[in-house]
């Protein structure tokens, strides 16, 4: 598990103006370092071979990648606005954090500070003969990278933004998020196997909002310190308040001080992040699926190609797992597969109870998660299952299309093996 500092590290290099500041820089220190380096150039080779137009390369240069960054940024603003207008705003800061997306716009603004540094340098005469020759090779190099870039770039935007790439990226943060669950079930500590006990002392949050994160390895320290032990009440992803405890303590009265320390332990943000939270994925999922249903979009195509990459993520949990304990001071509730089974296909289960296509999928994808995976799904997917018929027998479907709906969820409560039959 990753610790508070570690964490945040972790997000800021997410950032693009991380990235950006990285390529300004290194920009910068190359433009900086080219006449340290001009002694070790031999005599002559800055007039055989043209070094006196890095001037006109460089301004060409300038101008260019001013107005190149400027509409790339654009672009991505419009890919962005156009995945929470079609998808869900919940899934921009996935493509916020598009690696290839932040490179590239780092090179561009990364080649347009060197251009622009450069022939500051040019005009105030700071380079001799060789280093003017190393400028003008190291321009040489900035061209090569910035095609490179514009090349990544034309192939990236025929994809970046769209209704399929958007669902890659939460697909792909869901299954990580719970597959580190999935590693530390617990997040390291000991598992609850029971109720909480009486007598224990709630702490609650004193801040609004979403936990993002939890510092174990910091929570058990406190715990050990003062000889107590922790039992967590808010797992990532749960909304705290100063009415909701985010754990309880069983033993002494902590000093205001650990209080403090233990409270500091838990990372509270606005909105949830996909970090430590396997639910949030899928709860992201779903949503897509839930405004293709809409009226206003009419596009089953997507629910149905949604609920199998909820399918594909929930697969992954196979069995229960045995749990590895680091901090035995902290007791940790279990994800709870019902709770994931209700995030992922209730939603749809609501909003498509109209939809013979969807709900014949969706009846399919229940019977799946149950088949591989009985023990842990087999009674959530069986209650989903009866449910979902029961909103489409509400909302009047046709009694043959009904009729196909309960065969297919009749496959879910006999726990039959053929899941794939009639496959669509």
């Amino acid at each position: 598990m990753f610790g508070k500092y570690l964490w945040h590290l972790r997000r800021t290099l997410r950032r693009i103006w991380v990235r950006v500041s990285a390529f300004a820089l290194l920009a910068l220190a190359v433009a900086a370092v080219a006449p340290l380096i001009g002694p070790a150039v031999p005599p002559g080779w800055g007039t055989r071979l043209g070094a006196s137009s890095v001037e006109q390369v460089l301004t060409i240069l300038a101008s260019s990648m001013l107005a190149v960054t400027t509409f790339s940024l654009s672009i991505a603003v419009s890919a962005f606005a156009a995945a929470a207008n079609t998808a869900t705003p919940r899934a921009t800061a996935l493509l916020q954090e598009d690696p290839t997306t932040q490179n590239v716009l780092a090179t561009f603004l990364g080649a347009f500070l060197f251009s622009l540094v450069a022939l500051i340098a040019l005009q105030a005469g700071y380079y001799d003969e060789a280093g003017r020759f190393i400028l003008f090779a190291a321009t040489g190099a900035v061209v090569v990278v910035v095609v490179v870039a514009l090349l990544r770039w034309i192939t990236h935007l025929t994809s970046f933004g769209r209704m399929g790439d958007t669902l890659d990226r939460v697909e792909a943060a869901a299954a990580e998020a719970l597959a580190e669950r999935l590693a530390a079930p617990y997040l390291g500590g000991a598992p609850l196997l029971g109720d909480i006990p009486s007598g224990v002392r709630p702490i609650a949050a004193d801040t609004v909002g979403y936990v993002q994160h939890i510092d174990m390895a910091a929570l058990a320290a406190c715990a050990k310190e003062a000889g107590v032990r922790v039992w967590l009440a808010a797992l990532p992803g749960a909304f705290v308040h100063p009415a909701r405890p985010l754990l309880s303590i069983e033993g002494a009265a902590p000093s205001e001080d650990r209080v403090a320390r233990i409270r500091a332990a838990f990372s509270i943000g606005r909105d949830r992040s996909f970090d430590q939270d396997p639910r949030f994925g899928l709860i992201v999922l779903a949503e897509i699926a839930s405004r293709a249903l809409s009226p206003a979009v009419n596009d089953p195509g997507t629910a149905i190609a949604t609920i199998g990459r909820l399918v594909r993520v929930l697969m992954t949990w196979s069995e229960p797992v045995d749990p590895e304990v680091n901090w035995p001071e902290v007791v940790v509730p279990p994800l709870v597969a019902s709770d994931m089974i209700e995030d992922a296909f209730l939603p749809i289960a609501r909003d498509g109870a109209g939809v013979v296509e969807v709900q014949l999928r969706l009846q399919k994808g229940l019977a799946a998660l149950a088949a591989r995976s009985p023990a842990v799904f087999g009674e959530a997917a069986t209650a989903l299952s009866a449910s979902a018929v029961a909103r489409c027998r509400a909302a009047g479907m046709a009694p043959e299309d009904l009729a196909r709906v309960e065969a297919a969820s009749r496959l879910i409560r006999v726990g039959l093996p053929a899941v794939a039959a009639g496959e669509r």
